[in-house]
């Protein structure tokens, strides 16, 4: 294997511990189950890559002022406090559901978004991509750095199938750790509301640090 496909697998694995990323990754996946976690957070780490990609051949032909490359920074910043308050207004207008059932002699917890007795859309697979796309604008630089590419290098498919890969290792790990909280603790409404508002306070609190930095 490629030097470079190493590298940037790496620098997949790096970049998804950043605290934005889990963080987002915990909202995305609290009251989730496995299947829905898992193929949310892969189109997160999908939309992440193919951003990356896009970004860094546009980067390869011209050649833009760091001012302005920055303002992936931000656009990641602001996607994350923007979960953030969405999370703490679900919270506070009590939007966040939880219905326990019976179902073939086992107990089942259904966790969701709307009113009472509504069930509303969770979290897609396509929203899912699109802030992962969003966010993804913030790590252009950091990739073009660790590829050498500034210097004249090349960004191929491969290269985001490697980064993708060292992402997604990442976030499915975070992510089962959410699901075992998710089994164990979300269990009654009172928790489900308390783990959703910390959720919202730490996302903002991720964001405005980052763009303070």
């Amino acid at each position: 294997m490629e030097i470079g496909i190493l590298l940037i697998f790496w620098y997949g694995v790096l970049h998804a511990f950043g605290p934005d990323h889990l963080t987002a990754i915990a909202d995305f996946s609290l009251g989730k189950s496995m299947k829905k976690t898992m193929l949310i957070t892969i189109m997160f780490a999908f939309g992440h890559g193919l951003m990356l990609f896009v970004f860094a051949k546009v980067l390869q032909v011209y050649t833009l002022p760091e001012s302005i490359t920055a303002y992936g920074d931000i656009i990641s910043s602001s996607v994350i406090i923007a979960m953030g308050v969405y999370l703490l207004f679900m919270v506070a207008s009590k939007r966040i559901q939880l219905n326990k059932h019976i179902h073939e002699n086992r107990e089942h917890i259904h966790i969701y978004f709307g009113k009472e007795h509504s069930h509303s859309k969770e979290m897609s697979t396509t929203s899912a991509w699109t802030i992962g796309a969003l966010m993804g604008i913030g790590g252009v630089r950091g990739m073009l750095v660790t590829l050498g590419m500034i210097s004249g290098g090349d960004v191929e498919w491969n290269m985001v199938f490697a980064f993708v890969a060292g992402v997604s290792l990442v976030f499915l790990s975070f992510g089962a750790m959410v699901l075992y909280l998710n089994k164990h603790y979300l269990t009654n409404i009172t928790n489900v509301r308390r783990v959703f508002a910390t959720a919202g306070v730490v996302s903002i609190a991720v964001g405005t640090n980052m763009l303070l930095a």
